[in-house]
């Protein structure tokens, strides 16, 4: 099945604490149907001294699920569905249910 939510997507978070955010997808993880948003879901994780970082506390990116976070509409930046339409040329684009807008392409 195609992807619906792609790395460089904006995405708006529908649940949890960031609820109504939204962010850049910066990597997907197919195998656990998650995805990587930049700024949100974030988490304070306990970082070893190593020769390229400090010790000390570090604030990064948690994964979140895919059925939490819907892509954001190109038009008005509302959440939307993702539909796939075949152009005349035979390419597959991706297209916004709420506005009919592509959005790739």
């Amino acid at each position: 099945m195609a992807a619906k939510i792609k790395k460089g997507d904006t995405v708006v978070v529908l649940t949890g604490r960031d609820k109504g955010k939204s962010g850049e997808v910066v990597q997907v993880l197919t195998s656990d149907n998650k995805a990587l948003v930049r700024g949100i879901n974030m988490v304070r994780r306990h970082q070893k001294q190593t020769q390229a970082q400090e010790a000390g506390i570090v604030a990064k990116e948690a994964p979140i699920h895919m059925s939490n976070i819907a892509l954001a509409d190109p038009k008005d930046g509302k959440a939307t569905r993702v539909g796939f339409k075949v152009q005349d040329d035979g390419t597959k684009v991706r297209v916004a249910k709420r506005s009919g807008d592509l959005i790739d392409g």
